[in-house]
């Protein structure tokens, strides 16, 4: 069963920072890009890093400098480092990758940058 867990979200001042992880099982993320994405309003889901195979990264401007997508292979899993956060990064985050020709979702994982 190929699955992907995130974990890492909760609740941060402006400025602050977390990690957000992405754990697969059921394959091998070296094989694959992985990404992270933005719960947005509507249920939309806007861009936010990825990670591909060859590991390259690929940022969205409102995140570069900040953010930073990494993966570990030994462990399977994808980070997110989120440094300097800002109110607007306020969103439920999601990671994905096209695993055997169909799109495979995490359940997401909430951040909320607040006072």
């Amino acid at each position: 069963q190929v699955q992907l867990v995130e974990s890492g979200g909760g609740l941060v001042q402006p400025g602050g920072s977390l990690r957000l992880s992405c754990a697969a099982s059921g394959f091998n993320i070296s094989r694959y890009a992985i990404d992270w994405y933005r719960q947005a309003r509507g249920n939309q889901r806007d861009f936010v890093a990825s990670v591909s195979h060859f590991d390259t990264r690929t940022y969205a401007d409102s995140v570069k400098g900040r953010f930073t997508i990494s993966r570990d292979n030994a462990k399977n899993t994808v980070y997110l480092q989120m440094n300097s956060l800002k109110v607007e990064d306020t969103s439920g985050y999601v990671c994905g990758a096209l695993v055997g020709g169909r799109w495979l979702w995490g359940q997401g994982t909430q951040v909320t940058v607040s006072f």
